[in-house]
């Protein structure tokens, strides 16, 4: 899950919950409220009935009390009505079904309307004087208030707290989208570089702790991009420099060689071959040079990579058989692709080439040109000792060595796979190595025509 996602979901969630619980504690609180006011109006008009009912009954007695009381039951939300004397005589209305001595003892003692709280209805007792100076309390059995129309949500209601609840979900949409964007722009960037692209930079005009981040990606990038353009300029420059003494220099080697008798010639010999080394390396550092910093743009035609494969696997094998060793096609398939046949000759001789440089003896480099879904794989294999797995990230790297003893002995100058790995990204391919249990694989992968 990206980190959008979860910055806009939780709090989004956040939102919802603290909106859920707010109409939760509004609607719970509202009920006690709403019962504490319905008490205080039955309260009232207990108090008026109680008052009522004892004048009635000093001046008409039980029969015009129970008119009264009948009255009583009839107008309002009342299930039973009942006058009592203190001892808990019934003195006129309806004989309640249940034991009201609790709302007698509570109502006389208080003087004020008592509520005796049951399940699904209140005992209600309020407590009068009758002209002869006794004490009697007129009872009412009634049922709760309905809170259906406080608690329920109607349909408005409903409708209301999903706009809230949507229109929040958008603020949080605004807000991930605000909090993240800044990073997706960071890894975009940070890939970038990585793939080579040093003139990337993110331009984010914010200030707060992301657009620091960003400015300083910016100065980072701008500082590395001048670090290594100075850094290839310098090695292009030096190998370009270093050609006219070269060639010099292989003028002086001519004519000491026609002067040469046979005491020199073993050692004019041995200049001439370092003399040729040195003319291969500065060669593969200009064309490393060209790639990297892209001063030089390649022509690019349709090439048949089959026949380039080919004619580059037979050469290796040719020298490789003067080592006891082979090169071998195993599958090839027809392909053909867009662009620069030189580049791609030597970016598959240098592979090869290593491939046969540190396979045993008696063995041979099996190589495969295989295509699917547009992409053309080969895969060049050898029986070698491979190399160790910290260091197969590195085998790309200009001038790396896995064993410098090694090197040497073989004559390698640690440039074949840089290069084959920056003519191969130039046709938009990639370049890998991976150790197998006898050797070492690497694949190149490249777009193919139609």
């Amino acid at each position: 899950m990206t980190l959008f996602l979860k910055i806009f979901l939780w709090f989004w969630l956040a939102m919802a919950l603290i909106v859920g619980a707010v109409t939760l504690v509004t609607r719970t609180l509202q009920t006690e409220p709403i019962v504490r006011q319905w008490q205080v109006i039955v309260g009232e008009s207990m108090n008026v009935h109680s008052q009522t009912a004892a004048q009635i009954y000093d001046a008409q007695g039980v029969a015009g009390l129970d008119v009264f009381l009948k009255r009583l039951e009839s107008s309002e939300r009342t299930s039973a009505v009942g006058f009592y004397r203190a001892n808990g005589e019934r003195i006129a209305g309806d004989n309640l079904q249940i034991d009201v001595s609790n709302t007698l003892r509570d109502a006389i003692s208080s003087g004020e309307t008592e509520f005796e709280r049951f399940e699904t209805y209140f005992l209600i007792g309020k407590s009068t004087t009758l002209a002869n100076g006794e004490t009697a309390v007129l009872v009412a059995q009634r049922e709760r208030p309905r809170m259906s129309s406080s608690y329920a949500l109607t349909t408005t209601q409903i409708w209301q707290i999903a706009a809230v609840i949507l229109t929040a979900g958008l603020l949080c949409y605004a807000l991930a989208n605000y909090l993240t964007s800044p990073i997706v722009k960071l890894r975009h960037a940070a890939r970038q570089f990585a793939e080579g692209d040093l003139q990337t930079r993110l331009n984010i005009k914010r200030h707060d702790e992301l657009g620091e981040l960003a400015r300083e990606f910016d100065q980072m990038a701008e500082r590395i991009e001048t670090l290594v353009t100075s850094e290839k300029r310098l090695t292009q420059d030096i190998s370009h420099e270093l050609r006219s003494p070269l060639a010099r220099l292989n003028v002086a080697l001519e004519l000491a060689r026609a002067k040469s008798d046979n005491g020199t010639k073993t050692f004019i010999e041995r200049i001439e071959t370092e003399s040729n080394r040195l003319n291969e390396m500065i060669s593969r550092l200009l064309v490393l040079s060209k790639l990297e910093t892209g001063s030089e743009t390649f022509s690019r035609t349709e090439v048949n990579l089959t026949k380039t494969l080919e004619q580059v696997a037979s050469d290796a094998n040719f020298e490789a058989q003067a080592n006891g060793k082979a090169v071998k096609i195993l599958e090839k398939d027809q392909v053909k692709i867009f662009g620069n046949e030189n580049l791609l000759r030597s970016a598959i001789e240098n592979v090869l080439r290593n491939a046969v440089r540190y396979t045993r003896d008696e063995t041979a480099v099996e190589v495969k040109l295989t295509r699917a879904n547009k992409r053309a794989v080969i895969s060049v294999r050898d029986y070698g000792a491979g190399v160790p797995e910290t260091e197969l990230a590195n085998l790309f790297r200009p001038f790396y060595r896995v064993q410098a003893a090694r090197e040497r002995k073989t004559g390698g100058i640690g440039l074949g796979l840089a290069i084959a790995e920056r003519a191969v990204h130039a046709h938009g391919g990639t370049i890998a190595a991976a150790n197998t249990e006898n050797g070492l694989a690497v694949e190149i992968e490249l777009p193919t025509l139609g």
